[in-house]
């Protein structure tokens, strides 16, 4: 289903003047295809809908502004597999400098990145350890975890591929001048996250003033997990990820810069309702989108005013948006 090459920006303008829908890769909750045409379980929880009155708005919206920044969701992952380095550096090759990640404790203690609180769906882990079911992230260690296949899973080419280290997945981030939007995964199952994540932050150079006015935002769907890297970093952007209430949003913005949701749960109105408040670095909050994956989706979500978009294919995601901002 997806377009494996760099080509996919330049269909993508060439359909968008008939009206074509370019891609039909939505975040749907019941599955997500890859690549290598498998299909496979999606397991991020969708927020709550809003309501607003405008939420069934056109998919061609007419109101035009600036294009959205672009965010390569787990790396470019749909065309390298998700959460690894490779997916980092074809984010790279495509020209996108902001990737998003996910990163959760291994047991002994080691940040790891890695979407699914288990190891099943994109590694070989049945294989390497077949009585360790159900194949935790947080039941193995780092050494055991490096030993897996994170890429076949994907496409015979990835063969090898491994599920990186926090440490390796900045280090790769660094060399390539990327900027680095992380999700605390699960923080409820993970004691200490927060502050073992800003200390590797930390020692790796990700917390100097260079990358905290600019190449770094720290989000998650915990309230409480956002608050608490707010309150040991004040100085760190932080994203709450959800679709809170417009009433609960002032409280939000007490610890949050970005409220970050899921796609399918916003509209204008609701859009407008955020930025109308400011967060704690006295800025109007921002809102970034996610998963959207096709040109049409993209182009509506554009519409209502969002700040960014979070999507698997960046390229399509970017070519759509930038003919909406040449041609508004």
């Amino acid at each position: 289903m997806y377009a494996g090459t760099a080509t996919a920006s330049v269909a993508a303008a060439a359909l968008l003047g008939a009206g074509t829908l370019l891609m039909s890769v939505t975040d749907a909750p019941g599955t997500d295809t890859t690549a290598a045409g498998r299909s496979t379980a999606v397991t991020r929880t969708v927020a709550a809908r809003s309501t607003t009155a405008d939420d069934t708005a056109t998919a061609t919206p007419a109101a035009s502004g600036p294009a959205p920044a672009v965010f390569a969701h787990r790396g470019a992952s749909a065309y390298a597999p998700e959460n690894t380095l490779a997916a980092v550096d074809k984010a790279d090759a495509l020209g996108f400098d902001w990737v998003e990640n996910d990163v959760q404790f291994t047991r002994d203690g080691v940040l790891v990145v890695m979407h699914d609180t288990d190891l099943k769906r994109t590694t070989d882990v049945e294989e390497v350890f077949p009585d360790r079911a159900p194949w935790a992230v947080r039941d193995f260690t780092a050494a055991e975890i490096a030993r897996l296949d994170a890429g076949s899973w994907f496409g015979a080419k990835y063969a090898g591929v491994r599920v990186p280290t926090l440490r390796q997945y900045l280090d790769r981030l660094g060399h390539n001048g990327q900027n680095l939007l992380l999700e605390i995964k699960s923080p409820e199952i993970y004691p200490g996250i927060e502050r073992a994540t800003l200390q590797v932050l930390g020692e790796e150079g990700w917390l100097d003033p260079s990358h905290v006015r600019g190449r770094l935002v720290i989000q998650s769907f915990g309230a409480d997990s956002v608050r608490k890297v707010h309150e040991e970093r004040p100085d760190v952007t932080t994203g709450f990820l959800g679709t809170p209430a417009v009433a609960d949003l002032p409280s939000y913005a007490g610890f949050a810069d970005q409220i970050n949701p899921t796609y399918t749960s916003i509209s204008g109105a609701y859009v407008a309702a955020v930025h109308a408040l400011k967060g704690p670095h006295h800025k109007p909050l921002r809102v970034n989108a996610w998963t959207v994956n096709d040109a049409a989706h993209a182009l509506r979500v554009a519409g209502f005013g969002v700040d960014g978009i979070i999507t698997n294919t960046p390229d399509v995601v970017r070519a759509a948006t930038e003919v909406r901002e040449a041609t508004g």
